[in-house]
């Protein structure tokens, strides 16, 4: 019997008391387990990072989560950050160089809110800041004084692409999801495409146009991702591309990444 697929998880710096800490939310490790079945694997967030290629050859899977902090802005326009704007450099330092090192292995990669947007900007993609202050785009925040329950409930409606990925998981072209990001996508990276848009245009979901199993979603499906047809669809997905990886995957040197 074939051991599950590893997947890699890359961590949040985190200040607890008078040291710093690197975490994953368990609800993306939960979701690794319960609806990729697959095994996490946390990877440190360091500056300088890690060598990705020391991980690499060990991976089935890279999943890119969601988080608190906010790509600093200089990774992708000349725009200022805005006060009380989380960061998380280490994190910035570790992910933007991990994702093309891991496309260019044709490594499956799932990424979630910020991971979604690390993708975007490691392809050369650029983000609002706050979508919310964009003539025509709608407040797509959450209201953090609500209960989980009601933060995550499904409430952004979404156009899926014909004949993408996420139309074939949903079984048609609409879906209703969660919707929790002050941040978006204002230019596509190379190299992708949409799959989903809301109603005011922004863009929620991308796959890659390559080889390989690439797709990130703004919104978060790893939320009680086994209750929800739609959301366990996209991580079983996943699961599988981990695996067929992991079934072909033999020792290899690591092409080297175009300049």
């Amino acid at each position: 019997m074939a051991l599950p697929p590893l997947v890699g998880l890359p961590s949040d710096r985190k200040q607890i008391g008078l040291h710093p800490f690197l975490a994953v939310g368990e609800k993306y490790v939960r979701a690794v387990v319960v609806g990729a079945q697959a095994t996490p694997v946390l990877l440190p967030s360091l500056q300088p990072p890690v060598a990705p290629d020391e991980w690499l050859a060990r991976l089935d899977g890279l999943l890119l989560t969601g988080a608190v902090s906010n790509i600093e802005p200089h990774h992708y326009s000349d725009e200022p950050s805005w006060d009380g704007n989380l960061h998380d450099p280490a994190r910035d330092a570790t992910t933007l160089g991990l994702v093309p090192r891991a496309l260019a292995l044709g490594m499956p990669v799932l990424a979630i809110c910020r991971g979604f947007q690390e993708v975007n900007v490691a392809l050369g993609g650029s983000l609002h800041q706050k979508l919310h202050e964009v003539p025509g785009l709608a407040d797509h925040r959450e209201n953090p004084d609500d209960p989980l329950e009601t933060q995550y409930a499904p409430v952004q409606d979404l156009r899926l692409a014909e004949g993408g990925l996420l139309a074939a998981i949903a079984g048609g072209t609409a879906a209703r999801v969660n919707s929790l990001h002050g941040q978006g996508l204002a230019r596509l990276g190379r190299g992708l495409a949409v799959e989903a848009t809301a109603p005011d245009g922004v863009v929620e979901a991308f796959r890659g146009t390559g080889e390989g199993f690439l797709l990130g979603v703004q919104w978060h499906p790893e939320w009680q991702v086994a209750d929800d047809p739609f959301y366990l669809g996209i991580f079983q997905a996943f699961g599988r591309a981990c695996r067929e990886y992991a079934a072909r995957r033999a020792p290899r040197a690591i092409p080297a990444t175009a300049a």
